[in-house]
């Protein structure tokens, strides 16, 4: 199989195939990082288009003294910070999110009583709520829990993509940990059961606020998938919680998009 730094290579010598072919494998690791970092779907879908076109145009200057994901995430780390500040989005803080939590339960979902629709709506709680607790954190902290902590890079590689040491990268994802550790026991039901709120008793209250929208689900979309409902049973610490959210699939858009400037590129 040839590696993602061999197609690197043929691409910038101009073969439009190998270029496509890594647009296809790095497509979903941007996505990802881009829900997780940004929450709306919409918003991971621009900037996802966005960095593509930045790998694209900026691939001879990939010097494949690192991994290229590793070398993809610091572009990708880059525009989602600055993102962030063109879109001058106020920060949510975890003393305002706690006060969210902690109104609306209800014991039974009375939207619908099909009980995969449930499932569905059940889901579309956990994953929305788990990524809005991320964004209580600034965003470098932000950055540095999702790359450290929930993709699992080391502290020398996530010192590339955070642009910090390691020594840095280490501290700041221990106090990013701390954090959401301490928020997560003091009000998630999954992570501590001695707490209210679950998910199932966020759904009602959610949809009357609009903030699930039954008919236009942003993260919950196979009916048929209930492993994320059976893995809730099975989460013991708040690092499951996330990596027990599904991938996201990268919207087909994104993909034909970024097609067609790579049939006219010549930039490379």
């Amino acid at each position: 199989m040839i590696s993602l730094n061999d197609k690197v290579k043929s691409a910038v010598e101009g073969d439009k195939k190998a270029l496509e072919e890594i647009v296809i494998q790095i497509q979903g690791l941007i996505y990802n990082l881009a829900v997780r970092m940004l929450w709306h779907p919409d918003d991971a879908k621009d900037t996802t288009q966005e960095i593509l076109i930045k790998v694209i145009t900026n691939l001879s200057s990939f010097n494949h003294k690192s991994k290229f994901t590793t070398w993809v995430y610091r572009l990708a780390s880059n525009t989602l910070i600055n993102f962030q500040n063109k879109k001058l989005k106020q920060q949510v803080y975890f003393d305002q999110y706690e006060h969210q939590l902690q109104q609306g339960f209800s014991e039974t979902i009375a939207y619908t009583t099909n009980k995969a629709e449930q499932n569905l709506l059940i889901q579309e709680a956990k994953i929305g709520c788990s990524n809005a607790m991320l964004q209580c954190l600034n965003r470098e902290s932000r950055l540095t829990y999702i790359i450290g902590e929930i993709l699992e890079f080391n502290s020398r590689e996530g010192a590339i993509i955070c642009n910090i040491t390691p020594e840095n990268f280490r501290k700041r994802l221990s106090r990013s940990k701390k954090s959401l550790h301490n928020f997560l026991h003091k009000n998630c039901g999954i992570i501590n059961t001695n707490n209210t709120c679950r998910c199932y008793k966020k759904v009602d209250n959610s949809i009357k606020n609009k903030n699930i929208q039954p008919d236009n689900l942003l993260f919950a979309k196979d009916i048929k998938n209930t492993n994320l409902i059976k893995s809730i049973e099975y989460i013991q610490n708040e690092v499951d919680l996330y990596r027990s959210n599904p991938e996201y699939d990268t919207p087909d858009l994104i993909l034909k998009e970024v097609r067609k400037i790579v049939s006219t590129n010549r930039n490379i």
